[in-house]
């Protein structure tokens, strides 16, 4: 079973698994195809967003582990 990290850049999370893009989208995290959110580590984007990192980390994890 696949873990992420909130150290982890969006670039490596989607490459880990592409639909976690629509779980970042759902989020409010529209800027997912930017150029510059695929260096940003999912620390650094939730902070720019305003959301919780930690809350993201486990969302992610979730869906990972139903896979």
């Amino acid at each position: 079973m696949a873990q992420i990290s909130k150290d982890m850049t969006i670039g490596e999370l989607i490459r880990l698994d592409q639909n976690i893009a629509s779980i970042l989208m759902r989020s409010g995290m529209h800027c997912i195809g930017c150029p510059s959110s695929q260096g940003e580590t999912l620390e650094e984007a939730a902070m720019v967003h305003g959301m919780d990192a930690d809350v993201l980390e486990q969302q992610i994890n979730d869906f990972l582990s139903q896979n």
